[in-house]
């Protein structure tokens, strides 16, 4: 273990040199700032330059960032920038349904809380910040698996089991690619008692300047409080705040 940590200590210590440099930098250069042997860099190069955090040109043999780390970096400000811009609508749909109200982003087959507003915040029966759920049994997950691909979606529930929560969970991927289809139509997904007997929850997507869909918002409640009859008025909350939102990240409404 220790060996390991040093050959990492080794590499970040590339990285950093590299990001803070102006020009591309040659191995000798790179050996010389970090202390380290030539052969030792060489090798970190190479491992690093396989995975795209640093990049080689190959006319003049230097290196500098690569497109792989930029994206690690981007995807991290974004989610601080999701979260930044989504908060005060959530805040606004919480207040007017009175219900809880989550924030979450796609990670494989599970759903990440990224942000929650709950009514009482000492409730622990719901999920926390942090928390993961079940992509195919939640409205949130839906809504995130809705802008896959045939082939995304394949990849993303490849280590899923389908376990059967309730007798309302969707059970196979055949099953879910056929509710995907009717979230994509309607704009908006429901998870009726599917994860939690007696719990519902309606989410909508959210979209970047690209059109992707990066995250989704729901609100949620038992099923004695978001009623049959308040799922129109809920339906309506949820999608026109994820509109608002996704604007507010420069998503073009056609």
């Amino acid at each position: 273990m220790p060996d390991a940590v040093q050959v990492l200590d080794r590499a970040l210590d590339i990285i950093e040199y590299l990001s803070a440099e102006r020009q591309p930098r040659g191995p000798t250069d790179i050996a010389a700032a970090t202390d380290l042997n030539k052969t030792t860099v060489y090798r970190l190069l190479s491992s690093l330059q396989q995975r795209g955090y640093i990049e080689k040109n190959e006319t003049n043999g230097t290196y500098r960032i690569g497109v792989k780390l930029v994206e690690v970096a981007s995807n991290h400000i974004n989610n601080l920038e999701l979260q930044t811009e989504a908060r005060p609508y959530l805040y606004e749909m919480q207040s007017e349904l009175g219900l809880i109200v989550h924030l979450g982003i796609l990670d494989k087959h599970e759903v990440v809380y990224v942000e929650k507003m709950d009514i009482n915040p000492n409730l622990r029966r719901y999920a926390q910040i942090g928390a993961r759920v079940p992509a195919q049994c939640s409205s949130l997950g839906k809504c995130l698996l809705s802008g896959l691909s045939s082939d995304e979606l394949a990849h993303a529930m490849r280590d899923c089991r389908f376990p059967k929560y309730t007798d309302r969970t969707i059970t196979s991927l055949h099953e879910l690619k056929r509710y995907l289809q009717k979230v994509r139509q309607q704009g908006w997904a429901i998870d009726d008692e599917e994860y939690t007997s007696g719990q519902r929850c309606i989410g909508a997507p959210i979209y970047d300047y690209r059109g992707d869909i990066i995250a989704a918002i729901s609100a949620s409640g038992p099923t004695s409080l978001l009623t049959d009859e308040r799922i129109p008025d809920t339906v309506r909350s949820v999608t026109k705040t994820a509109t608002e939102i996704s604007r507010r990240l420069c998503y073009r409404i056609e």
